[in-house]
């Protein structure tokens, strides 16, 4: 009975080291992540752009693909060439 306790308690201990180790290793891989990607030379992140909306139709898009016109934005030219939807 002594040999097969034994035995028992011998591989719950294996196996708990096991899974110690595991954890450890998995922890270090994710810490090391943000690392490398900095070492890769991410790109750096864009700043947020204003949005705006078209007079014509509603649709909001970047104010810098927007068009300009008569002091309202539009979408495209075609709608600033309508004007505003009533």
């Amino acid at each position: 009975m002594g040999k097969v306790l034994f035995w028992v308690i011998l591989i719950i201990a294996v196996l708990l080291i096991a899974r110690i180790v595991a954890r450890h290793n998995q922890s270090l891989e994710d810490n090391d992540q943000p690392k490398q990607a900095k070492k890769r030379g991410a790109p750096p992140v864009e700043h947020a752009e204003n949005m705006v909306r078209c007079a014509h139709c509603g649709i909001h898009m970047p104010r810098s693909e927007a068009v300009l016109s008569g002091g309202n934005t539009w979408c495209s030219a075609e709608h600033a060439k309508l004007g505003v939807r009533q």
